[in-house]
């Protein structure tokens, strides 16, 4: 089947490179001249884990192509999605213009029957938008169908993610774009993956409701956090004793400084928003951001309380990305905890296996900032260390190199992926998130 990818960011990237390894001729259009060139030139624009060898393996296979030329890529299809980006607008709702410009593109060219499908995020009701504005400026009696086909990539697994996922979820009233769809995740269909084939509205709301809720469990847990705190209780003892219950599960239990990335903000903002277009206030919701945006506070004051005073102190940051496996540090908590630190007077040593340069260009001019080699180099000298995102190498280091290195044997562990009981043994003053 023939396929493009509007959009090579990374849903577009992944989704395009994907679709190849399932068989399928795709091509990847973007309207950003670096980007294509970069992508020509075997290079990814971005760090993910796995995505470079499956777009290797489909551009030598010549399965996968990427280009400029929109127009061209559009007629050849038979499927085409829509990968662009839905950045928020000022009133915390979808900014649909990217997606818009893109429907009047592909309805300018359209030579013959097509699917197209919504693999950004977008409002419920876009996929009507997208058909009113297809209906209205093409040219002849071309018929088309559009579909919703919402992404569950987590970043850092987002290979794996598309190639395993735990679901499928198709929206259309159309038989036909169901069929087209349907065949082409057949090798996940024989794969016995569930698929759920519903309307429209329906599947872009399962998008919305599925990323608000993992982000209310978060902002849930780091509540619990902060109380056992003050009454002397282990999250993590509560967290596993919630999680075993089979209708909790154990997964975005974790406490931390709170959400971040390009999904769950967003997307937690969107649905209130779409809330309110309809005149619902969505208690929950609102809950859950506001809880994820004191929960950065709630972490520079317990960095504050083990500082004894930040003004002039140096801080070992250990994580710049919002999670491991990404250099993305979009509304990452680390960003913003440098950044508060920085305000509060304190000098950063900072270590990311993967985020230093993108961190860079937002942390510039805010402060002293030094960018260190490793873990080790950002503890030379510092008054306290602080671990702000769990890379896995973090959790391995040598602990008593790590304490020779440090000014004064004191970390704030906002990730808790160190034993406290452990961390004292062996000399440190220790502050976990709710594990006090």
């Amino acid at each position: 089947m023939r396929v493009t990818v509007i959009g090579a960011g990374y849903v577009g990237l992944v989704t395009a490179a994907g679709f190849a390894e399932f068989g399928n001729e795709v091509i990847c259009v973007d309207k950003v001249k670096e980007k294509i060139d970069t992508l020509n030139r075997g290079e990814i624009p971005f760090y993910e884990p796995g995505l470079k060898e499956l777009v290797e393996k489909g551009t030598k296979d010549q399965r996968l192509e990427f280009t400029q030329d929109i127009d061209r890529a559009i007629k050849e299809a038979l499927v085409i999605f829509i990968a662009v980006g839905t950045p928020p607008r000022g009133d915390g709702g979808a900014d649909l213009s990217h997606v818009e410009e893109v429907a009047r593109t592909i309805a300018k060219n359209l030579n013959d029957y097509k699917v197209v499908v919504t693999k950004s995020t977008v409002p419920v009701g876009t996929g009507d938008k997208i058909e009113a504005i297809i209906e209205e400026t093409k040219k002849g009696e071309v018929e088309f169908d559009v579909a919703s086909n919402p992404e569950f990539l987590r970043e850092g697994s987002a290979v794996y993610d598309f190639l395993h996922p735990d679901r499928v979820v198709i929206g259309t009233e159309s038989d036909s774009a169901r069929a087209i769809l349907r065949d082409l995740y057949r090798p996940l269909y024989l794969r016995d993956t569930p698929f759920v084939f519903t309307t429209r509205k329906t599947s872009e709301l399962i998008k919305y409701a599925s990323n608000s809720f993992l982000a209310m469990k978060i902002s849930f847990i780091n509540e619990i956090a902060n109380l056992c705190d003050l009454v002397d209780a282990d999250v993590h003892v509560v967290a596993k004793g919630m999680g075993l219950d089979g209708r909790i599960g154990p997964k975005f239990l974790h406490p931390g400084p709170g959400y971040g990335g390009s999904c769950f903000p967003k997307d937690t903002m969107a649905l209130r928003k779409i809330a309110e277009e309809v005149g619902y206030h969505f208690k929950l919701v609102n809950s859950t951001i506001e809880v994820n945006q004191q929960q950065r506070e709630v972490a520079v004051k317990k960095i504050e309380e083990a500082a004894g005073s930040l003004k002039g102190k140096t801080v070992a940051l250990l994580g710049l990305s919002f999670k491991p496996n990404t250099d993305d540090i979009r509304e990452s908590p680390a960003v913003d905890i440098a950044l508060r630190l920085l305000e509060r007077g304190a000098k950063i040593r900072a270590f990311d296996p993967a985020a230093m340069k993108t961190a860079s260009e937002v942390l510039k001019d805010k402060g002293e900032v030094l960018y260190a080699k490793d873990s080790y180099n950002a503890a030379e000298g510092a008054d306290l260390l602080v671990v702000a995102t769990e890379w896995n190498q973090f959790r391995n280091l040598n602990l008593e190199r790590l304490k020779e290195s440090l000014k004064e044997p004191v970390v704030v562990d906002l990730r808790n992926i160190y034993e406290p009981e452990k961390m004292k043994s062996l000399g440190f003053k220790y502050w976990g998130m709710g594990r006090r």
